[in-house]
């Protein structure tokens, strides 16, 4: 079997803060589905890896809801409801869509779902009828070829904190001959009529819990199942509050009081509770969405019924994903959003699996303004762009290299020797402020313990000390990334006079340089910073609007800056007399009205790996190859011009990135994302001909499942300095690059090196 060219091996996100986006099969090996953005995941709980992405709405997905079988068996169709106005049925083989129908009808978005298979009397096939309510106030019913009388129980919740079961039967059309001195529960009662059949049903409240002190935003009911081939149906059932638990409720057996069997929920951290609630599909498991967009995934101890423990579950951005970077090393990736949160993700190994599964292990930053950029100073030390002036610089505390080395198998001894200084153990967020608070082993120490402080203690004041250093043997789960996770703030970079756009570090990781939103040339201006001093070395004033994305050549030798207004500018380093002396930046290139080749917004570009060139890429659709041109002029200015034929991809161009690695034929790899959320890979090499001719070559793009749903924000390969995995069996073979995009998804992708 021949291997594919592109693969998805990795998939970073999480549910959308709505109500009903979360649903999870029934049957063995049941699958979670979850809206993300415009995509509905489907994510298996035991691999802890991401299946696979529908992608057909065409804004956020607010409901998903899978059919049960009536047998039992796993689920293979599921339907979903978007701001779109659209319900969508998709129908699952072997953990791909098959097909997927779409049911348009509303004129608002639809924000609830539900679906059954039902054989009518008459009829031998099933059918399946779906029911979508949406905010056009409208209920429809959808009916699918493809009851029996018995009592219902409905469960209801709302925000008086309480939870009701109703029951609902068939009301008898005899003559009732109830003495009118018992006691009985009062009953509403109503008819259906259908083919000239009236049928009463009548509906009475069964009980009312109270166990919840704040709104109760979701119930379910444990699923159904078959046992020795008898359908089973437990009456157990979830509820999800906004006061961050989860209660497992059931009767009692003797007595029949419904009763609080199991709470779980979040401790501590900036959070507001839970939207959702689902289980598995035979109870042993159970899992909430909380409003971050986090999900809580506890299981059933087998030996202790009782006994709940949490386990580890996909996590991801809940906004748009703005920017990420590898790390040096190429051993993880860091990522910054809309949510106004830094994500790390890297890979978990166990010694007793093969298998190798991302999660996300460190969240260094949980700030208070959204997040725009980030620059990888060295390994553990990264500077961040909010919307706001200032820059931010991180580093990582011991803790967590401490962590990453459990969870990522590294030799602890060896990162620690490579630090400088004395590490602080952890970082925490004072009251109201914005800044990480370094947490050194003395300030442990000086803490009281639990029973001290509730002796000593005579007011409420806001307790500042969060952080409690733990080592992990796999990857954390929300509550510790929420309060144990954070990186010190080591520095404030000011200087710019409007939020932060784009930041880049050189290679040799000695200079920074940051751009600002700006409408003036003087507010346009790249600051380059010393990394050891943190001062101001050099302001480079050129572009008239705002400085989109820059890059350092690999030799460091040049700046490129692309811009709003449609240009480029290339700044060249002067010779330095002295090494104590900070490098300077000169216009090397650049090109204005006349010389541009680009007609709208430069949005991305990137340096091929000899320096040799550079790539840009725009709105206009095109990507432009620009380097030394062949020319007898002497001038400085003309030195540098188009290399390649204009390469017209389609759409939108919004990232670009070139490969550290040529292919096998020397052709240098190019990777384009698109305003639509398609990553295209082309190779590239300069040929004798002019006007260039056939130099670009289409290889592969990304289907409709693997692509994403919105902008792609950035494209980043994976380094290789013969650390990583080219020196591992498939290193050679397979190269590897990661995208974000507004859809809130973070993906590692592998190539087919030799098929390129």
């Amino acid at each position: 079997m021949v291997a594919p060219l592109l693969e998805i091996t990795h998939v970073f996100c999480c549910p959308n803060r709505v109500r009903g986006a979360l649903s999870w099969s029934s049957g063995s090996g049941g699958l979670l589905a979850f809206g993300t953005s415009c995509s509905v995941v489907l994510y298996d709980p035991r691999k802890r890896v991401v299946i696979t992405n529908l992608n057909g709405h065409t804004a956020r997905v607010n409901c998903v809801q899978w059919i049960c079988k009536q047998d039992g068996s796993s689920s293979t169709e599921l339907v979903s409801g978007g701001s779109d106005n659209q319900v969508i049925h998709w129908e699952i083989e072997n953990n791909q869509l098959l097909k997927a129908v779409h049911l348009q009808g509303h004129e608002g978005p639809v924000y609830a779902v539900h679906a059954l298979h039902q054989r009518r009397a008459s009829d031998v096939e099933l059918h399946t009828l779906i029911v979508s309510a949406a905010s056009d106030s409208t209920v429809r019913v959808w009916s699918k070829k493809g009851s029996e009388g018995r009592d219902l129980f409905l469960a209801s919740c709302s925000q008086d904190c309480l939870i009701r079961i109703w029951r609902l039967y068939i009301k008898s059309t005899s003559l009732e001959t109830q003495d009118d001195d018992n006691i009985k529960l009062k009953e509403n009662t109503f008819t259906i009529e259908n083919e000239s059949i009236k049928i009463a049903f009548a509906v009475t409240l069964e009980t009312v819990l109270a166990g919840h002190e704040n709104w109760v935003n979701a119930v379910h009911w444990q699923p159904s199942f078959y046992k020795d081939g008898v359908l089973q149906q437990p009456v157990r059932l979830l509820s999800a509050s906004m006061d961050k638990t989860m209660i497992l409720w059931a009767p009692d057996e003797e007595s029949g009081v419904w009763l609080e069997q199991v709470r779980v929920g979040e401790v501590g951290g900036n959070t507001l509770g839970f939207y959702d609630c689902q289980f598995n599909e035979d109870g042993s498991m159970i899992i909430a969405h909380a409003f971050h967009g986090a999900l809580h995934l506890w299981k059933q101890n087998a030996a202790n019924p009782r006994e709940w423990t949490p386990e580890i579950v996909i996590s991801g951005h809940f906004d748009g994903v703005q920017d990420l970077m590898w790390d040096p090393e190429g051993e993880f990736i860091i990522t910054v959003g809309t949510d106004q949160t830094t994500r790390l993700f890297a890979p978990w190994k166990r010694k007793d699996e093969s298998q190798v599964t991302w999660h996300e292990i460190a969240r260094p930053q949980i700030h208070g303004y959204d997040l725009k950029c980030l620059a990888m100073i060295s390994r553990f030390q990264f500077v961040s762009g909010a919307d706001e002036k200032v820059l931010r610089v991180f580093s990582a505390p011991r803790n967590f290299v401490e962590n990453f080395c459990a969870i990522t198998g590294q030799s602890l001894n060896l990162l620690l020797c490579n630090q400088d200084g004395d590490l602080p153990e952890g970082a925490t967020v004072p009251a109201l402020g914005l800044s990480n608070k370094a947490v050194f082993q003395e300030d442990i120490a000086s803490q009281p313990s639990d029973e001290e402080e509730l002796l000593t203690s005579t007011s409420f004041e806001y307790q500042q000390m969060a952080f409690h250093p733990s080592i992990l043997t796999e990857p954390p789960t929300e509550d510790h990334l929420l309060q144990n996770t954070l990186w010190p703030e080591v520095q404030k970079l000011y200087g710019h006079g409007y939020e932060i756009f784009c930041v880049a570090c050189s290679n040799s990781k000695a200079l920074l340089a940051s751009a600002c939103k700006a409408a003036k040339k003087e507010h346009a201006a790249i600051i380059l910073w010393n990394t050891t001093s943190w001062k101001q070395v050099q302001n480079l004033v050129f572009h008239s609007l705002t400085v989109t994305q820059m890059a350092f050549s690999p030799n460091d030798k040049f700046l490129l800056a692309v811009s709003r207004d449609r240009t480029w500018s290339l700044w060249k380093r002067q010779d330095i007399v002295s090494p104590d002396l900070d490098p300077v930046f000169s216009l090397f290139a650049f090109t204005n009205k006349v010389t541009a080749v680009h007609s709208r917004i430069i949005w991305s570009c990137d340096w091929s790996p000899d320096s040799k060139y550079f790539f840009t890429g725009s709105r206009d659709r095109k990507v432009v190859v620009w380097g030394e041109c062949d020319s007898s002029d002497d001038s400085v200015e003309h030195s540098i011009g188009p290399c390649s034929s204009v390469l017209d991809v389609g759409g939108a161009v919004t990232a670009v990135s070139v490969c550290p690695l040529l292919n096998l034929s020397q052709r240098y790899i190019v990777a384009v994302g698109l305003e639509c959320g398609k990553v295209c890979l082309y190779t590239w090499k300069k040929t004798d001909q002019v006007p260039e001719i056939n130099d670009w070559t289409h290889c592969v793009e990304t289907s409709q499942s693997q692509s994403h749903t919105l902008a792609i924000k950035k494209l980043c390969w994976k380094n290789y300095n013969g650390k990583t995995e080219q020196n591992e069996a498939e290193g050679a073979e397979w190269l590897h690059f990661a995208s974000c995009g507004e859809d809130h998804t973070v993906k590692i992708y592998k190539v087919n090196r030799c098929a390129l």
